[in-house]
């Protein structure tokens, strides 16, 4: 089972191409897009261990000659020290402005990576093959690149379409666990905009938590025409649909900030966030408790043990970071909030003390499937 998701952005236009085995093939994928023949693979060891060679050995066969560069596990590393040390090995491996950058591994190494394509030479292609499901239904799409500063993720970056996105599903039996239910809490965030998806998303959560490949793959496909189709319409974020994929997020980078990078992972950040939204929206009048109730129990049931608990004197530091997230204007809050299942819309100006209320209101309750 294979798909072909096109991007048909205007002079930017690209195709995600899912299926098993695709590794293997990469060469024959990337040989047709014209670029010139070097190609700097940015990757880690974790990934390397696993992926590196048949992807090294496919890209050589189709005539490409192959920089390797390795960058350490951890969020901590998408960092601009860590881009100035590619930017060497770029320059070290005499790569021109007709070359690429190929991104092997999770969203770290596709937003790093992709930044770095985005800024060497003002430019050069870039290649997204995603390992992680997080990375292959959401960070390698769309062309988000960036890196954290000390103050906040994702504080310094630039859009930078890729030119082809490789998504092979088979990459995902040596995923933990713990990393695969991150993934899929940005699955049920598709679902959440989009009903249709949200049915078939509780359907067949247990069939998705136990990597059959099959139903990876129709979900995969199915997140990538979702995030595809809103990138389409609003490429650059610029308050139009595509602001609706940050549903879940504002908390959710709050939460990766104060908790310091690595203590929980994004898509248990953005669960927790999805439950504030949630609650929120609810509060607020616009959604009904059924669904909310829904919405809790689905995240509940995707992170299992891993959905993220706070503790009290988390609260204000997390009320601090809020105002320092790139999607704060004027120093009003701002959150995707819910209608219903499949009614995302933007809310401005939400009072911290509601923030505060339903922060605190986690601290006495327990969320279970």
């Amino acid at each position: 089972m294979a798909s072909t998701v096109n991007v048909a952005l205007p002079g930017h236009e690209y195709n995600i191409e899912i299926g098993a085995g695709l590794l293997s093939h990469l060469g024959s994928l990337v040989a047709p897009l014209g670029l010139g023949r070097r190609i700097m693979v940015v990757t880690n060891p974790t990934v390397a261990r696993w992926y590196l060679t048949p992807v090294v050995d496919s890209l050589m066969a189709a005539g490409f000659a192959v920089r390797k560069a390795e960058v350490p596990d951890g969020e901590e590393y998408k960092s601009l020290a860590q881009a100035e040390v590619l930017y060497h090995e770029a320059v070290t491996a005499g790569l021109d402005r007709s070359d690429a950058i190929l991104a092997l591994g999770g969203g770290v190494i596709g937003d790093l990576a992709g930044f770095v394509a985005a800024t060497y030479l003002r430019g050069i292609a870039l290649l997204q093959v995603p390992t992680t499901l997080l990375a292959q239904i959401d960070s390698s799409i769309g062309g988000k690149v960036a890196v954290n500063l000390p103050a906040g993720k994702n504080l310094v970056g630039a859009f930078h379409q890729p030119r082809l996105v490789v998504t092979d599903p088979t990459t995902l039996r040596t995923l933990p666990e713990r990393e695969l239910r991150a993934g899929l809490v940005e699955m049920l965030k598709h679902g959440v905009l989009a009903a249709d998806y949200f049915h078939w998303y509780e359907r067949h959560l247990p069939a998705l938590l136990a990597c059959d490949e099959e139903t990876l793959t129709e979900g995969i496909a199915g997140s990538c025409r979702i995030k595809a189709a809103v990138v389409l319409t609003d490429e650059r974020e610029r308050g139009g649909p595509r602001t609706l994929l940050n549903l879940g997020h504002t908390l959710g980078h709050a939460l990766e900030n104060v908790a310091g990078y690595g203590v929980w992972r994004h898509g248990e950040a953005v669960g927790l966030g999805l439950i504030v939204a949630g609650r929120l929206s609810r509060r607020l009048g616009f959604l009904d408790a059924e669904e909310l109730e829904r919405l809790e129990k689905t995240v509940a049931a995707t992170l299992g043990p891993h959905l993220p608990r706070l503790r009290r004197e988390q609260i204000d530091p997390l009320l601090a970071a809020l105002f320092r997230d790139k999607k704060t204007l004027a120093g009003r809050l701002r959150f995707v909030l819910l209608g219903g299942i499949g009614q995302a819309f933007v809310a401005e100006g939400i009072e911290p003390s509601l923030v505060r209320a339903e922060l605190e209101g986690l601290l006495e309750t327990e969320v279970t499937p």
